[in-house]
């Protein structure tokens, strides 16, 4: 069974991408444990994250938005202080912000999962190319959402990062044309597909 090459290091990263990465995401919570991982990763390698998780989740009570955005000076001294945890103030207070960032579309719009799909068009998008490893580090639909979540006052989600959650949360199907979860996928979730440049 062939998959992508850059999952095949560890078993842990296989896991990942064999039952979370590219997998189409509706749920909030999870939604904000992509993104606070993209957080995290910035200037860092995803293998560590991946090896990192549940301290993550310890240190950030399972990723739960309302959890977090409540945190004060005492909870991130908490984080910062956890053995094995990413020792960033600027991250963790930037996952705290996003936490309270994320409320308030909820508040505005319900979801923000649903938000986030409406911005890219609701279905997932394959690009021309992609499947043969032309990926770029971002795109059009990257850079016009990175652009809003910075008017909304989210922080360390530039448009490669965002680039990066879309492809985790299934937004964009990046599967290798030979790794058997890219034809798995198709079948389960439609796609859209698009020219390579065609967000600009």
């Amino acid at each position: 069974m062939e998959r992508c090459s850059w999952c095949l290091g560890t078993e842990e990263m296989t896991r990942y991408h064999d039952e979370e990465w590219g997998v189409p995401l509706h749920d909030d919570r999870k939604q904000f444990e992509f993104l606070c991982l993209e957080v995290l990763q910035c200037g860092l390698n995803w293998d560590m994250m991946i090896r990192k998780r549940e301290i993550f989740r310890r240190c950030f009570e399972n990723f739960e938005p309302a959890r977090v955005a409540a945190y004060g000076e005492a909870e991130i001294e908490r984080i910062l202080a956890a053995e094995g945890m990413i020792r960033s103030r600027r991250k963790v207070e930037a996952i705290v912000n996003n936490a309270q960032r994320l409320l308030e579309i909820q508040r505005e719009q319900g979801s923000f999962s649903s938000w986030l799909w409406g911005l890219a068009g609701g279905t997932p998008i394959l690009y021309a190319g992609h499947q043969r490893g032309g990926l770029p580090a971002q795109n059009g639909l990257s850079r016009r959402i990175s652009a809003e979540l910075k008017r909304r006052g989210f922080r360390y989600l530039g448009p490669v990062t965002v680039y990066s959650h879309l492809q985790a949360c299934g937004v964009i199907n990046d599967h290798a044309e030979t790794c058997f979860c890219r034809s798995a996928l198709l079948r389960r979730y439609p796609a859209v597909r698009r020219r390579r440049d065609a967000e600009g």
